[in-house]
């Protein structure tokens, strides 16, 4: 998945020192990225790439991660060479860019860059919002409002009936792949609880032994994925709610659409149930 960078460390401890020249300056503008596109994959400017045009790059900077001995920071405001040779690029790039630690660093601080934007403002006072200098937060002065990151949990939720296993399509969506069910937690619900309320809701069907199979950040949605796989309850005909889903069918293992790819837990366990592993 894309998080799995190994060998590659991924640090996420707040250590905001002040950049360096080889540190990665990580900018965007709504869903692109400015980035290097070469044979090799992409590459994100350093502060040196970008000092000749910006006099207060090492001023104006927020800090974010490391990954192995390479600092990112987020930079909001920058003027770019004409000619230079980086880009503004669509994020979606990330799901399949190499090298994969640098793309995992690219949506990871997309996510970070729109916690900070949406969170410019004191969302009690109104007032200008501090960011603090021992961790990752942000405060006001006026009110003492403290805000940290928010990350929304969400269900992939894999339902099984003997040897086939349920899969739809998104309505009003540009993703048209095969997907599985899945769905937000609510306030007040065990994610188990979700797991049989998304399915009766999208499709009509109640579930039973749910079991739980693996989680994953998620830095396209800023949603933090909980993968479940459980088993038809009852009658197997679908109710499709036409406003979630395009459709939703039963398909048997070996007839599954789905090849393997490494972005994504839905297409993990896809891939695990098409194997026979569950």
């Amino acid at each position: 998945m894309i998080q799995d960078i190994a060998p590659h460390n991924y640090d996420n401890a707040y250590k905001p020192a002040p950049p360096e020249k080889s540190s990665f300056a990580l900018y965007y503008e709504g869903r692109t990225a400015l980035m290097s596109r070469t044979e090799e994959g992409i590459t994100f400017p350093t502060f040196a790439d970008l000092e000749r045009q910006n006099d207060d790059i090492y001023e104006d900077y927020t800090y974010l991660f490391t990954i192995d001995d390479s600092a990112f920071y987020l930079v909001t405001e920058i003027n770019r060479e004409r000619l230079s040779e980086f880009t503004m690029e669509n994020v979606e790039i990330f799901r399949t860019a190499q090298p994969r630690y640098l793309a995992f660093a690219g949506i990871t601080g997309l996510q970070l860059n729109n916690w900070y934007r949406n969170h410019k403002y004191c969302g009690r006072c109104g007032k200008m919002m501090k960011k603090d200098t021992k961790e990752r937060m942000l405060f006001c002065d006026s009110c003492h409002n403290m805000e940290y990151p928010k990350i929304c949990p969400a269900t992939i939720i894999g339902v099984t009936h003997g040897n086939r296993i349920l899969m739809s399509k998104y309505a009003g969506r540009t993703y048209k792949n095969y997907a599985l069910l899945a769905g937000f937690v609510e306030i007040g619900e065990t994610v188990e609880e979700t797991v049989k309320r998304e399915v009766m809701e999208e499709v009509g069907l109640k579930v039973k032994n749910i079991r739980y199979f693996k989680s994953q950040p998620w830095s396209f949605s800023d949603t933090l994925l909980m993968g479940y796989f459980a088993e038809l309850d009852g009658a197997e005909d679908i109710t499709l709610d036409r406003e979630e889903l395009a459709l939703a069918e039963w398909f048997e293992r070996e007839d599954i659409p789905v090849t393997k790819t490494d972005d994504s837990l839905t297409n993990e366990m896809i891939m695990t149930f098409k194997d026979g592993k569950i």
